[in-house]
């Protein structure tokens, strides 16, 4: 479990490290990045940030090559900030998260969608007869509402006496 402390402090590192990544960092391999979020060690002497890339495969190898050669950079800013005895070893890796669930709300729109298409060479006369006894029925409600309207309803008939 962790404490108070540690997810401060795992906070303040997503902080700094996303502003840092976004605004300071000058790498041209680094771009797309986000910071989703950090695992600090119960020592607080390890820190494991999890980011993901937007992109291709060899644009997501190229911007983790750029984070691991901005570490340093990073982690001088890091310890700007945070002012402890030990600032976290910065580590970091690649989360497919984001990816995944994008791909997995995809597959369930597909699968959505085929489900609202009727399959080719249906029975399409089932249906047409489905839809004839449909408005059947509708007539039929149309009919009864007369009725609930005549002089049998409440407030019909407006010559009877109270």
């Amino acid at each position: 479990m962790s404490s108070h402390r540690s997810l401060r402090i795992a906070e303040a590192i997503r902080e700094v490290v996303a502003s840092a990544v976004l605004f300071e960092v000058a790498d041209p391999r680094i771009q797309g990045v986000t910071v989703l979020r950090v695992e600090v060690g119960q020592d607080l002497r390890n820190a494991t940030v999890f980011v993901t890339v937007m992109g291709s495969e060899a644009e997501r190898n190229l911007a983790m090559k750029g984070l691991r050669s901005a570490g340093g950079f990073l982690q001088s800013r890091v310890a700007a900030r945070l002012q402890i005895r030990y600032t976290p070893i910065l580590a970091f890796k690649l989360d497919d998260s984001v990816r995944k669930s994008v791909e997995m709300g995809r597959l369930i729109e597909e699968a959505v969608s085929s489900d609202r298409k009727p399959a080719p060479g249906a029975d399409d006369e089932a249906g047409d007869d489905a839809d004839e006894e449909e408005e059947e029925g509708d007539e039929l409600d149309d009919e009864g509402d007369e009725d609930a309207d005549g002089p049998d309803a409440p407030g019909g008939d407006e010559s009877q006496e109270p």
